[in-house]
């Protein structure tokens, strides 16, 4: 029964780009979308059996010694029942976390398709969008794992709000999903087209190609 299953908004500090690694994973259990109060907190961090790359270390400010006698990264996992995970590009969270069977929902597709306005969907930016009188104090410690759950927990309220339809986490899952479909060829020769404009032979083509992005797979699909 998908109302008994967990909904945890998601994130995840690594080592970096290749074969990262977690070193802090928070998370909050929400209760519903239309109330999205916090039934529990969780705030860990890890220690990785490797250095943390530099362009991860400017990002989350987390140094390797400071993380001497944490958790090895390889015990970490997410609590039992959860049914939704949901974050910023909630892939990279997904992935790291080693694929739990979950649902994703992705507030990064969603603001893309309520906040087509927007020149920058990261989440910073939408903080800023979104809250721009807090921003500047809310992000200050953005990048460490709790305060970027709390600033998408803001994004999320947002987009649910702007929705006005939302009753269960079963409906903002569909949501992302549509969401995530991509509407304009994002590469090749055909890049910047409506999908429903690229011609035929190269649909065909790209379809019959290994690790095309499952999401174009099912926009070319039903074009």
């Amino acid at each position: 029964d998908n109302k008994l299953m967990k909904a945890l908004l998601f994130d995840t500090e690594t080592t970096g780009a290749t074969n990262p690694e977690i070193i802090e994973a928070a998370w909050v259990e929400l209760d519903t979308p239309s109330t999205l109060n916090i039934i529990n907190t969780h705030n860990q961090r890890y220690k990785p059996s490797k250095r943390i790359e530099l362009g991860a270390l400017a990002t989350h400010h987390i140094y390797d010694e400071e993380l001497e006698f944490c958790p090895p990264s390889s015990s970490f996992k997410l609590p039992t029942n959860v049914g939704y995970i949901i974050g910023h590009n909630v892939d990279y969270d997904w992935n790291v976390a080693g694929c739990p069977d979950t649902k994703r929902i992705c507030t990064l597709a969603l603001s893309r398709k309520f906040y087509p306005e927007a020149d920058s969907h990261s989440q910073s930016a939408l903080v800023y969008l979104l809250d721009r009188a807090n921003a500047r104090e809310r992000l200050k410690n953005a990048h460490s794992a709790l305060a970027d759950v709390q600033n998408c927990l803001l994004i999320l309220k947002n987009i649910i709000k702007a929705h006005g339809n939302i009753s269960t986490w079963e409906d903002l899952w569909l949501l992302s999903e549509q969401s995530r479909l991509p509407t304009h060829m994002p590469f090749g020769k055909h890049k910047g087209l409506p999908i429903s404009s690229v011609p035929a032979d190269y649909k065909a083509w790209l379809l019959r190609q290994d690790n095309v992005d499952p999401y174009l797979i099912a926009a070319l699909k039903s074009a």
